[in-house]
């Protein structure tokens, strides 16, 4: 039976530059199937343009945190967040706030589930570092998964760090950040093969790919565009350090404003 490539991507936040230099790795290594983990708009500028081009090259999207909170009425405390909100159209919101919650498929005889931070909820946040009940809650059947068999490995997305871990039959996948990676400043994404409703004497695969992309070219479209946090946005992107850690790290970015 042939075997089967499916790329798996997850926060694009917003960041068209890098989706579309992931999107063109993956045409590139022929893969036709692409799902997507969510967290499509928000922290980046162009978040209607990468929900148009989720709906365009997607097959399934799962919804994330950013797909739940920001499409919602408002108002919001946060004026960074009104200005994502307000950056997508009426049915960029109504297409986020439809999403499912997870997806399963099987590939040479592994149930794979998807979801965006964990079984739990779309706000758990599994990090790295875990505990052996985070862990082993991230193969649980919950309200969020829905009932049915245990998953043998579960890719999710949302803490922008990408990792692999086996225990015990079961592994455990981030696939990291398209569009803020948190763990190195090159987008991320990750490559099953199997095949489709196979059984497990067929061969498995999974790969996390790095791409690099232009990250002067995306914070320059977010300079031009006027959006806030942009210079945290900025050291995010060149860094990969997470925005809370920048002022104890004595991070800045004073050439933004020139951009």
């Amino acid at each position: 039976m042939p075997v089967e490539r499916v790329a798996l991507v997850s926060d694009v936040h917003g960041n068209l530059t890098a989706y579309d230099a992931v999107l063109a790795d993956i045409d590139a290594r022929g893969i036709d199937t692409v799902l997507n983990l969510g967290d499509v708009a928000g922290k980046g500028p162009r978040g209607s343009a990468a929900v148009a081009r989720t709906r365009e090259r997607c097959a399934v999207t799962v919804r994330g945190n950013w797909d739940d909170f920001m499409p919602g009425p408002g108002p919001f405390d946060d004026p960074a967040v009104t200005w994502w909100h307000d950056e997508l159209t009426d049915d960029d919101r109504a297409w986020l706030l439809s999403l499912p919650l997870a997806h399963d498929l099987v590939l040479s005889g592994r149930r794979v589930r998807l979801f965006h931070a964990s079984a739990t909820s779309v706000y758990t946040r599994v990090f790295f570092t875990h505990t052996d009940d985070e862990f082993d809650g991230m193969f649980a059947a919950t309200p969020l998964t829905g009932p049915g068999p245990a998953p043998d490995v579960v890719v999710y997305g949302d803490v922008h760090d990408a990792y692999v871990e086996t225990r015990e039959g079961r592994t455990l996948v981030n696939a990291g950040s398209v569009g803020n990676p948190l763990d190195e400043p090159t987008a991320s994404y990750v490559v099953l093969e199997g095949v489709r409703d196979g059984t497990r004497s067929d061969a498995f695969g999974l790969q996390v790919v790095r791409v690099p992309y232009d990250v002067e070219a995306e914070i320059a479209v977010a300079v031009a565009a006027g959006m806030p946090t942009v210079e945290s946005y900025a050291i995010e992107l060149r860094t990969a350090v997470y925005r809370g850690f920048h002022v104890e790290r004595g991070l800045r970015a004073p050439d933004v404003a020139s951009r």
